[in-house]
């Protein structure tokens, strides 16, 4: 009897996940489950207490779901990636495994592994990698010169072209096995938890969560989706992000609700795509540039900033008390919730760059360390975009004034009032300058003053980039 491993990683799903369901196609072979818990390397890639929870809550799920397909779900927590091999090569000899399948990740020591896993597996099991969790694997949307895409628009057109073109395969549920099951207690990561709000965990709940974004707000999205006080976006990243959810199914849901979205250029249906294939450039980058996953910039000469290493600038950013409104708004949903709104990201990354000149990628590690949808790729691609240092980032000497932000996106200030109780007496004509209000009407404010002045903060920062940029020209 043939023996075959499923090891999840981040596509904690049984629909639509091809490592499973090809592990299953031999209705003959014994089929056992994987996952592996591995806390020192969490700790290392500064994963969030609430997203280690939400996994958590998955494999409980995950666990149910898969005996009731009649296949084993073996647990075990090991330090680090070079444990879990060990962990790996011990099953397949005890058990005799014949072939490994699981789902690729693009992350350069995640890629590593799976090279080290494979080479030290043969000759006796074989390993084989999907790539379950895109729309595409990556190095296969490529320029006319073969090359990975810089920039996203082109990029994007060569996606749809192929989008339309290709069927996209949505992998059923396997067959129930007749195997005996063998349950385990799954004991709690040694890890930090914290609780993550406003979602609930599960493969069910995921696709409950698409079905009611694309029926009932996505024809809204180009319009809404940069508000912050409306519940408007999908709130699916974290699904994604772990796995519980795949893009193909975001994709034929989408079409089945919208069949017609792609004769409106401007429908939010096509909004929203574009962010998922925002999310599949991220992706297909990590294996073009692999120093992406190395703390590296895109643009080379960016590392040659001289940046503002401020602990104090920075913690006052980090617990929302900067003097402007939206910024510490959003800092501040981020630390109760665990997820922040996509326009604000942008805003309060930016802030950090751009009004501090605190290197980026101290912003990075901190959303990493909070998100619930932490996800290397789209934080990496989202912070390097804001800090100017990216592919297809924003030109440098483009630098978001937050007080302005704030009033285009928060006109009156529901959003800002609802984390920052100390303004609710703020009328609306200065939510976005609570400071001026107070020292007009002679009122006392529990809130600061701004850390930085903007157009202070502009000069000095665009006089750094151009210091970098000329320094490497003349290299």
């Amino acid at each position: 009897m043939k023996k075959h491993l499923v090891w999840f990683r981040n596509d904690l799903r049984t629909f639509d996940n091809p490592a499973l369901s090809k592990a299953c196609e031999d209705s003959e072979a014994k089929v056992f489950a994987l996952f592996i818990a591995t806390p020192k390397q969490w700790q290392t890639h500064h994963m969030s207490a609430s997203q280690a929870a939400f996994i958590y809550d998955h494999l409980i799920q995950l666990q149910e779901a898969l005996a009731k397909l009649g296949i084993s779900f073996i647990y075990q927590q090991c330090d680090d990636f070079p444990d879990s091999i060990e962990f790996i090569k011990t099953i397949c000899k005890t058990q005799a495994i014949d072939k490994v399948f699981y789902n690729n990740q693009y992350e350069f020591n995640e890629r590593q592994r799976d090279t080290l896993l494979e080479e030290e597996l043969l000759p006796h099991t074989l390993c084989e990698g999907f790539d379950g969790n895109l729309f595409f694997p990556p190095m296969t949307i490529l320029n006319g010169q073969r090359e990975m895409y810089k920039v996203f628009t082109p990029f994007s057109k060569a996606f749809v072209g192929k989008l339309l073109q290709t069927e996209q395969i949505i992998y059923p549920i396997p067959k129930k096995r007749h195997q005996t099951v063998a349950q385990q207690k799954l004991e709690s990561f040694n890890y930090p938890l914290a609780s993550y709000h406003n979602m609930k965990a599960g493969e069910k709940v995921a696709q409950e969560r698409l079905i009611s974004f694309c029926q009932e707000q996505v024809a809204d999205y180009a319009i809404t989706r940069d508000i912050p006080s409306l519940d408007n976006t999908s709130k699916l990243s974290a699904y994604l992000s772990v796995g519980s959810l795949s893009v193909r199914q975001c994709f034929q849901r989408l079409q089945l609700e919208h069949p017609l979205f792609w004769q409106n250029p401007k429908s939010g249906a096509l909004c929203w795509l574009n962010e998922l294939i925002w999310r599949e450039f991220y992706h297909h980058l990590l294996i073009a540039y692999p120093r992406l996953s190395k703390n590296k910039p895109f643009i080379e000469w960016t590392d040659a900033i001289n940046w503002n290493y401020d602990k104090k600038a920075f913690e006052q950013w980090k617990e929302g008390r900067t003097g402007f409104p939206i910024v510490d708004a959003a800092m501040r949903q981020l630390n109760q919730t665990g997820w922040m709104h996509n326009r604000l990201r942008m805003v309060t990354a930016s802030f950090l760059v751009k009004d501090l000149l605190i290197d980026w990628r101290w912003g990075e590690q901190y959303f990493m360390s909070k998100l619930t949808d932490g996800n290397l790729a789209a934080n990496n691609g989202g912070w390097q975009w804001a800090a100017s240092t990216g592919t297809d980032a924003a030109p440098y000497f483009r630098i978001f004034n937050p007080t302005t932000q704030g009033e285009r996106f928060d006109p009156e200030g529901k959003f800002i009032r609802q984390w920052l109780p100390e303004l609710s007496q703020v009328p609306n004509k200065y939510i976005h300058t609570p400071q001026l209000w107070a020292e007009k009407a002679g009122q006392p404010l529990d809130y600061p003053l701004p850390i930085v002045l903007h157009k202070d903060a502009r000069e000095k920062t665009l006089a750094a980039f151009t210091q970098a940029k000329t320094k490497a020209a003349t290299k």
